[in-house]
């Protein structure tokens, strides 16, 4: 009596797909925040080169500076940490209200310190090109906050 061996191999692939895209998200960049967070890293990296190439060590100059630079790499962190969809991951800090008490502080700050050039420049155009795009960088911070705003609206609504 012949016995017959029957051999059966299966084989099972699974997928598995995040619903996050990746570890990094590109169309943060070039979103309308994105942008915008991009326009505000370059305007006051502008500001800080224009009064420090200047050179002067009244101390209402090194206030402009500290504050500029300080929001720089601030804004640094906060870009990156929307890149990489870090705020996802960190769930304990409200990240909205975080970045608006970076705005309105920042906002305080670098108004006083553009007062402060703008005032002490007597005529030297750098330094109030320097101030001058200091308030620009507030103008932007608002827009940037009331389409956040409008985004986060949007996606309770849906």
């Amino acid at each position: 009596m012949p016995h017959t061996i029957v051999t059966t191999t299966s084989t099972t692939t699974t997928t598995t797909s995040s619903s996050d895209g990746g570890f990094c998200n590109i169309g943060y960049a070039r979103s309308f925040q994105g942008l915008l967070k991009i326009g505000q890293v370059v305007i006051l990296l502008i500001a800080f080169l224009c009064v420090y190439c200047k050179g002067f060590s009244y101390s209402g100059y090194r206030y402009f500076e500290v504050v500029t630079a300080w929001f720089l790499i601030v804004f640094l962190i906060f870009f990156l940490m929307y890149l990489f969809r870090l705020q996802s991951k960190i769930t304990c800090i409200n990240w909205t209200l975080t970045e608006f008490l970076h705005y309105a502080v920042g906002g305080i700050l670098v108004f006083i310190a553009s007062i402060v050039v703008a005032v002490k420049s007597h005529g030297i155009s750098a330094l109030i090109a320097g101030s001058v795009l200091q308030c620009n960088w507030m103008e932007d911070a608002v827009l940037s906050d009331e389409s956040s705003k409008k985004n986060s609206q949007f996606v309770l609504e849906r």
